[in-house]
């Protein structure tokens, strides 16, 4: 049965407690990263993930605290004597500035590197990303301050859906995305530009009419807010609870 990993739930200031969000979802024959940040290998490990299992990585956007551990994990997966190919995905922005930063670490010249195949996505709302006997992944751009996607993943056999919105202020996109998802993980790092406030993520889980909401890319630390899961439930009414590390959601 495939499974969604929170591999990291907080939003761009992480602690001790809380890596910067991102996730994997583990299926059959595949296994989805979807963002990477922190110490990849570590992280995949300690969650209990087959690091020669991984198949494919989705990035988001390209800000830090979603894509600054690609080069490490390309670095050490390569170490570690990887030959079969990676395939990444995401908008020509993001990925034509991971291509820029791996340039300039002149990952070129680093001897029998395994196959990285780029897909770059067009900006256009429910793209095909992945399709398999498991999943079919599509994305849709979202508001952030930067060229963003979320994703909405299909589970074949259960029938299920689940939704990532990724970083975004509330806009049209992401509710048509999230569609009646039996998941919408939804960012809630606060009311911003670019950014959603947990009632406004329970106001969206609502307008989707999604099943379960789940919020991701949280202030932690510090800056906890014990008030997201009351606010989030005044707007939706719906089933209501916080992503933490390392939880698992089977579908």
């Amino acid at each position: 049965m495939p499974k969604l990993v929170i591999l990291g739930s907080s939003y761009a200031i992480a602690d001790q407690s809380h890596e910067n969000a991102h996730m994997a979802v583990i299926g059959r024959d595949r296994t989805l990263m979807i963002d990477c940040v922190g110490s990849p290998v570590v992280r995949l490990r300690k969650a209990g993930i087959d690091l020669n299992a991984l198949t494919d990585l989705i990035l988001t956007h390209f800000h830090p605290d979603h894509t600054s551990a690609v080069p490490l994990l390309l670095m050490d997966l390569w170490l570690l004597g990887r030959k079969t190919p990676l395939e990444v995905y995401g908008l020509g922005y993001t990925l034509e500035r991971v291509e820029q930063v791996m340039v300039l670490y002149g990952w070129d010249s680093w001897p029998n590197f395994f196959p990285v195949n780029f897909h770059y996505l067009p900006e256009a709302e429910r793209t095909p990303v992945l399709e398999t006997d498991e999943w079919r992944i599509q994305a849709s751009p979202v508001s952030h301050l930067i060229p963003n996607i979320g994703l909405r993943i299909e589970f074949i056999e259960s029938k299920k859906v689940l939704v990532y919105s990724s970083d975004t202020e509330p806009c049209p996109q992401i509710a048509r995305l999230a569609a009646g998802a039996d998941v919408l993980m939804q960012e809630s790092a606060g009311k911003s530009r670019g950014h959603t406030d947990a009632s406004q993520a329970g106001e969206i889980a609502r307008q989707a009419g999604v099943k379960h909401l789940y919020l991701i890319h949280y202030p932690t630390g510090d800056f906890e807010d014990k008030s997201l899961l009351d606010r989030a439930q005044k707007t939706f009414g719906g089933q209501v609870a916080l992503a933490e590390d390392l939880m698992e959601i089977e579908f």
